[in-house]
């Protein structure tokens, strides 16, 4: 059964996902006429210039923000006062060195306080940026340099290894500002520049900003194009609007980064919106909790934004040490989802903090929906409200018919941050001719998150289940189809399906399925560490298991539902 504390401190035990409490008459925000569900917030006003970029939005407002992003280590930091300044001399560089808005960059880097730098850089100048985990293979930069031609990358030292003969110039990037101009000559040409001689191009809201990959649903993973117009309305619709809720002044909240840049997650808050607010940002290169501890209290941090796994080692830090965090104001958790239990005990060890949840997709450039406590309510288990501006529908699996309030269907997202396209490939997930032309053309349809939802009488959101395929593990997508076409390479694998079981501590991991070839003596060892030697660590296979035949159904498509169901089963 699944458990969903609501409001008013009641909790309702379903005994499956339609078995949903009655709602009330039809609520305001949602049309039964259209099934259209409408946000509850004011709608927002977003920019009508049309040559408005990402960069000079996030700098058009004023605050009184000193310290815009710190190391919480070193404590090497970047004031407000000079970030713009130093934008420029990067995008004065790289203008020298002949990178237009015909360019795709690509970054691989560490949370680090230049990769914002280097972010808003790359899009001064009209290129568009792309990004990639910088433990990523030399097979995985090769496949999505066949998707993107990239023409420079930013990375680390320790990654040019790997990146030789890609014929691409490669810049490595230190981690601080203060850093030896003998072992970073490239990187100090560029941020050496004069500020002065940066070019002006035009650059239309229109005009692709990002590609940001995302797994499909059955496939490989595709690049989500993200245009100025998409990136604009994440700063507004979900950083800015969400601090507009609050009393306290922005510019005097201290946010800890540990979710990755290269994560749309990471990327909006901060290397975008938290900017445009004067916020000081504490940046972790990669989580560690006992330093996380440490510069919550150092810093007196406010805000964390999470993913489930940062939130349990909160909770064992605190029944370990009895660190109690008490600067902190507000945790929110996205990226993947959380079990109720973790979040009543992150509560039960922190119970000044303000937690919510959040929901967005890559292909929404993270704008989605945003929780939002008061006194009287408090919905800890819901994702929250609609983004300002965003609309939703719930529709029926088998007729494609919209859903009212109080229903589980699959959810579907509409507004000005969904994605402009998907490289290579356009997939339709809705097959039902009598709806295809209207989502298509009206509604974005999340291609790689096919949630199982429902709305409560109030117009908060609820995430119940997943129909995609895409494993989540520490909130970081992985493809099946990637880890299988590795996986039949394999001279002793006759044939393999990978899908994902549940963990507590990572939300899932993938398990593989692996039929071998007669005589064969392969070992659940043998395909873990087959697969490690080509994959970020994130991707590596956990468990193996041994069968005799993969269920498929008679069109060819492998019935990964029914080895999940089996897997859990099997451990009841």
């Amino acid at each position: 059964s699944l458990s969903l504390s609501l409001s008013q401190g009641f909790c309702f035990i379903f005994s499956s996902m339609g078995d949903i409490p009655r709602q009330s008459p039809t609520p305001g925000f949602f049309s039964p006429e259209r099934g259209i569900y409408r946000s509850k917030h004011r709608p927002a006003a977003l920019p009508q210039d049309p040559f408005m970029d990402l960069v000079s939005y996030v700098f058009s407002f004023p605050h009184q923000g000193v310290t815009a992003l710190v190391d919480s280590r070193s404590g090497a930091s970047i004031a407000y006062a000079e970030l713009r300044g130093i934008v420029r001399s990067l995008a004065a560089g790289l203008s020298r060195v002949g990178i237009t808005s015909k360019d795709v960059v690509l970054v691989m880097l560490p949370n680090s306080i230049l990769f914002p730098v280097v972010f808003l850089g790359v899009l001064s100048v009209g290129a568009v940026f792309s990004t990639m985990n910088p433990l990523s293979s030399r097979e995985e930069i090769t496949k999505q340099m066949s998707l993107c031609r990239f023409t420079l990358i930013f990375t680390v030292p320790d990654n040019v290894a790997k990146l030789g003969g890609l014929g691409v110039k490669i810049v490595t990037v230190p981690e601080e500002p203060k850093f030896d101009a003998h072992k970073f000559v490239l990187f100090n040409n560029l941020i050496s520049s004069d500020p002065n001689d940066a070019s002006m191009p035009v650059i239309r809201q229109t005009d692709t900003a990002a590609i940001l990959f995302s797994s499909g649903t059955t496939g490989a993973s595709k690049g989500v194009v993200l245009t100025h117009r998409n990136l604009i309305a994440t700063v507004e619709l979900f950083v800015r609007v969400e601090a507009s809720q609050y009393s306290s002044e922005s510019w005097r909240n201290v946010y800890l980064t540990a979710i990755p840049m290269f994560h749309v997650y990471g990327l909006s808050l901060f290397s975008m919106g938290l900017l445009s607010l004067g916020s000081t940002i504490v940046v972790m290169s990669k989580f560690d909790v006992e330093e996380a501890v440490r510069a919550i209290d150092a810093f007196k941090v406010t805000h964390f934004p999470s993913v489930p796994p940062i939130m349990t080692a909160l909770i064992r830090a605190n029944g370990a040490t009895g660190c109690r965090l008490q600067s902190l104001v507000q945790v929110s958790c996205g990226a993947a989802p959380i079990a109720p239990k973790a979040i009543h005990d992150f509560l039960k060890a922190f119970p000044h903090v303000d937690f919510i949840q959040g929901y967005g997709l890559t292909e929404s450039a993270a704008v989605g929906t945003r929780g939002f406590n008061t006194t009287n309510c408090k919905r800890h288990i819901s994702v929250g409200l609609l983004a300002p501006n965003m609309q939703a529908k719930i529709i029926d699996l088998e007729t494609g018919s919209c859903l009212p309030p109080g229903t589980s269907g699959e959810l579907l997202l509409h507004g000005a941050a969904i994605m402009k396209a998907e490289t290579c490939i356009v997939v339709v997930t809705i097959t039902r001719i009598s709806t295809l032309y209207f989502l298509c053309h009206q509604f974005q349809i999340s291609t790689s998150n096919r949630d199982i939802a429902y709305f409560d009488g109030d117009g908060y959101l609820y995430i119940l289940d997943r129909l995609k395929e895409t494993i989540k593990y520490k909130g970081f997508q992985i493809a099946p189809a990637d880890l299988e076409a590795l996986l039949i390479a394999h001279p002793d694998i006759a044939d393999v399906a990978v899908t994902a079981a549940k963990n507590e501590e990572a939300g899932e991991i993938p398990v593989a399925f692996v039929v071998t070839r007669s005589g064969s003596k392969l070992t659940s060892t043998d395909v873990i560490e087959f697969v490690a030697k080509q994959v970020t660590p994130y991707k590596k296979v956990r468990e193996v298991v041994f069968v005799n035949s993969i269920p498929r159904s008679p069109a060819g498509k492998t019935l990964r539902r029914q080895l999940r169901d089996n897997l859990a089963a099997s451990r009841m």
